[in-house]
């Protein structure tokens, strides 16, 4: 039984099909469409985690049991594969309007990108004055996992392990409560002399920069589903709250941009598809994503596999051909393939955090379950309210720029499910850029001043 539930390729078709069946039932106007599986992957991944956690020493499968527990119930390779060929898709799909987008709303986008980001960091800062803790790296995991931020995770780390180096060797010349704060992380929380200002030794060093580390990976971990799932109720929830017509937005649309026309877009034949093209959408997004850009103050910086393949396709396939390569390809090739791409890898985040996601509605993580989703609500509804009424931008581009702000790739998914349209995908590329970078420089200023 634990081997059949172990296998990677039963476990996410089986959420996948589960999901979709769930999905598409309709509640009135709303369903939860591909992101069913999501839902699903949850259920599906705590009650795994459950089972394992039965397993004791003596049976035959403990070693499996604990090999699970300390690692993802599915490998993260499965994760990048289909996020790589779902961010594929959506950008080829996305990719011919994306010149008339950015000449529209360039500048309203490159704006959104760091408000949603500047407001989500403000409202963590108010939460760790509102809620002080041990260890308040913590709260700079929660701001990542919040804004679903990958790469900001990895700033975020690279930071709290340069910061804490620093103080580690500064500790004799800190005042009292920052002596204070540095001993609660190392773990001597209340045996101490508060006027001692002895050095930290070596082992105590050590123990400081993994501690702290750790913080951040634990509220990354705790607050990344919600950040998820409250991206995906937003998307789904915004035109029924505020009374969006989806369809007369489409339209709108269509007029907008042919105000910014281009003569040479259709000058490039379609092609059914061209898996060699696709192929290399993926390979130089992906080796774009791993550049590394160093900014003085702040460290280095990369789009990450969803931003490096994201911007690969937009510009591939605004381009169109490049030699024997077309990346022009018949949408409803790339709509199949962006929608079971979609769907599996929304089930393999809810397997991987099914547990954590249903265990952290009890106890200490109850509330960074809930401040992960207060932070994450408050960005993108301050980004909603800043981008409709008063940069007076369409909802279907308006829709993608929030979850480009998000950083929030299921976002998009939900976005683009939810519209019926692959046009958000050309919003969140244009505004993904410029959140990647207000979600570096947030999470660095967070580690500072928390």
């Amino acid at each position: 039984m634990l081997v059949l539930l172990i296998n990677p390729i039963v476990l996410i078709s089986f959420c996948v099909f589960l999901g979709i069946l769930f999905g598409n039932i309709k509640l009135g106007r709303f369903s939860f469409s591909t992101s069913g599986s999501l839902f699903v992957g949850i259920v599906a991944g705590w009650l795994i985690v459950k089972y394992i956690h039965t397993i004791g020493p003596e049976s035959e499968f403990f070693g499996i049991a604990q090999n699970i527990l300390s690692k993802d119930i599915v490998d993260k390779k499965f994760f990048d594969l289909f996020l790589v060929l779902f961010i594929a898709s959506v950008g080829l799909l996305a990719a011919r309007d994306v010149g008339r987008v950015i000449k529209k709303y360039g500048l309203k986008f490159i704006t959104l990108g760091f408000l949603i980001t500047f407001i989500g960091a403000a409202t963590t800062y108010g939460f760790s004055l509102f809620y002080p803790v041990r260890n308040p790296y913590l709260y700079t995991g929660v701001y990542t996992g919040a804004l679903t931020s990958s790469p900001g995770l990895g700033a975020a780390l690279e930071s709290v392990r340069v910061h804490s180096a620093e103080l580690a060797d500064r500790f004799s010349e800190l005042n009292e409560p920052e002596r204070k704060r540095i001993l609660n992380i190392v773990g001597y929380e209340g045996y101490y002399d508060t006027n001692s200002s002895f050095p930290l030794s070596q082992e105590e060093k050590d123990k400081l920069s993994k501690n702290s580390e750790a913080a951040v990976g634990t509220g990354y971990a705790v607050s990344y589903p919600f950040g998820v799932i409250v991206v995906i109720f937003a998307m789904n929830f915004f035109p029924l709250i505020f009374k969006i017509d989806t369809d007369k937005e489409k339209l709108l649309l269509i007029e907008e941009l042919q105000n910014h026309s281009e003569k040479t877009i259709n000058k490039i034949k379609e092609v059914y598809f061209d898996l060699s093209a696709f192929s290399l959408v993926c390979l130089v997004g992906y080796f774009l994503g791993i550049l590394k850009i160093t900014i003085p103050s702040l460290g280095e910086l990369s789009l990450g596999s969803t931003g490096g393949v994201l911007i690969a396709a937009l510009i591939l396939g605004y381009l169109g051909n490049i030699g024997p390569f077309c990346f022009r390809m018949d949408s409803k090739v790339l709509g199949t393939i962006r929608t079971i791409t979609l769907a599996y890898f929304f089930a393999v985040i809810g397997l991987n955090y099914g547990y954590r996601v249903i265990d952290s509605l009890s106890g200490p993580g109850l509330f960074l379950a809930f401040s992960s989703l207060f932070i994450g609500s408050i960005a993108m509804i301050i980004g909603f309210l800043v981008g409709r009424y008063l940069f007076k931008i369409n909802w279907i581009m308006l829709s993608g720029a929030i979850c480009g702000g998000m950083t929030s790739t299921p976002g998009l998914g939900a976005a683009i499910d939810s519209i019926g349209c692959d046009d958000p995908a050309a919003g969140y590329g244009a505004v993904y850029p410029f959140a990647l970078l207000g979600m570096v420089v947030f999470s660095i200023l967070l580690n500072h001043i928390i």
